[in-house]
């Protein structure tokens, strides 16, 4: 997969398929319409593109509002996509100057005129240009005007629930990791590098590795989960505690004890085992770090059993 950090970098000569959208997360939704995107360029002769853009688009034009946590960092929705065999991925840098692009410019000059798109595909709910002004029924029009094809997906759904990145943020922010990775249809995940922390675990029988995140990436609610780890493309379990101001994170990793300052590991939320509580002494930290991690080993085999 090529990377290309602006539109103006990507080569003219080459006939594109395309799809545009910030895809974070890319979740079960995202997944259909990346499908639809590399059968249309196969079976057209066609390159696969996804046009994305960094800083997100709401982090961009609504400063005054909480700053957005994303599901993906950049280096982690590139790794997703080139496992799904896309060709080329765009990401360039969206400003407010960029979002005042009227939709006729955007598909005339842009998409057509720099990309060079024959065949489009968009999500259910896709609007584009300035103000979102950009409908399907515009889109239509412009597909005829400027002779590319136009492929609308329809919105996926899990069970009942129509899947979006919306909605997959609120589930983490509530703690609810099944729902969320039934949304992804992957385990939620973060890659972390390891730090130094007080060490207060060792001295009750449960030493932690603590966590330094990306700044953008979502930290699910406060608690105690069950998570799987990849540390040197080794696979181990443990229990991950998120402090009550999200400013501290560290993992009890089953069976390990190396030496691992400095490296970056992957994390897996694969179920929450419980609220944060406050302890009157270590003792009682101790005897409840024994049950938590009982309960998580149960739960690691009932999941292995499945």
């Amino acid at each position: 997969m090529k990377v290309y950090h602006s539109i103006d970098h990507f080569p003219s000569n080459v006939k594109t398929a395309i799809t545009i959208g910030t895809f974070d997360g890319l979740h079960q939704g995202h997944f259909f319409v990346l499908s639809k995107l590399l059968n249309i360029s196969k079976s057209k002769s066609l390159e696969s593109v996804l046009l994305t853009f960094h800083p997100h688009p709401r982090n961009v034009l609504f400063s005054d509002a909480q700053e957005l946590k994303l599901l993906n960092t950049i280096k982690e929705k590139k790794n997703r996509l080139e496992k799904l065999g896309l060709q080329h991925l765009i990401i360039h840098q969206f400003t407010k100057e960029f979002s005042r692009k009227k939709a006729m410019n955007f598909i005339r000059d842009t998409l057509i005129g720099k990309l060079n798109m024959h065949s489009m595909v968009i999500g259910y709910d896709h609007q584009f240009g300035r103000n979102r002004e950009g409908s399907f029924e515009e889109l239509k029009d412009l597909s005829n005007l400027y002779s590319f094809d136009l492929n609308r997906i329809d919105a996926k759904k899990d069970g009942s629930i129509t899947v979006s990145s919306t909605k997959i943020r609120r589930a983490l922010e509530e703690g609810d990791v099944i729902k969320a990775n039934s949304l992804l249809n992957y385990e939620y995940m973060f890659s972390a590098t390891v730090v130094h922390g007080d060490k207060l675990g060792r001295k009750i029988g449960f030493p932690t590795a603590n966590l330094q995140l990306d700044e953008c990436k979502l930290i699910p609610k406060k608690g105690v989960y069950l998570v799987k780890l990849k540390i040197d493309d080794k696979n181990y379990s443990g229990m991950l505690n998120i402090s009550k101001h999200k400013e501290k994170i560290e993992v009890n990793i089953f069976e390990f004890s190396d030496d691992i300052y400095g490296k970056e590991i992957e994390v897996y939320f694969i179920d929450y085992l419980r609220d944060l509580k406050v302890f009157e002494s270590s003792k009682f930290l101790q005897a409840q770090l024994q049950k938590d991690e009982i309960l998580a080993r149960k739960l690691l085999n009932k999941k292995t059993s499945l």
